[in-house]
């Protein structure tokens, strides 16, 4: 199985970081069709191929995804889009 991991650190406030994280879930629903849910300060988005997890915890963001045979041959772009959303929305 294909995937990545991403991390980041973080010093906005926890609630502006779960709403980051919500639109970046909201913004993979609509684009890629992943279903997600919270799990006290991670995410679970599923569907399409794609199982991914954001978590945030001691000041850093963590992002881990398993693709699927499909959604393995869309790893490069999937991952650029994650890592500019991170680079432009968590500070």
């Amino acid at each position: 199985m294909a995937g990545f991991r991403l991390t980041k650190p973080y010093t906005m406030p926890k609630e502006d970081l779960r709403q980051a994280a919500q639109r970046l879930a909201d913004r993979l629903e609509r684009e890629h069709g992943v279903r997600s849910r919270w799990e006290g300060d991670s995410v679970r988005m599923k569907g399409g191929g794609i199982d991914g997890k954001l978590s945030f915890h001691d000041g850093l963001v963590d992002v881990s995804v398993q693709l699927g045979l499909l959604a393995s041959a869309f790893q490069r772009p999937l991952r650029a889009e994650v890592q500019r959303y991170l680079d432009e929305m968590i500070s």
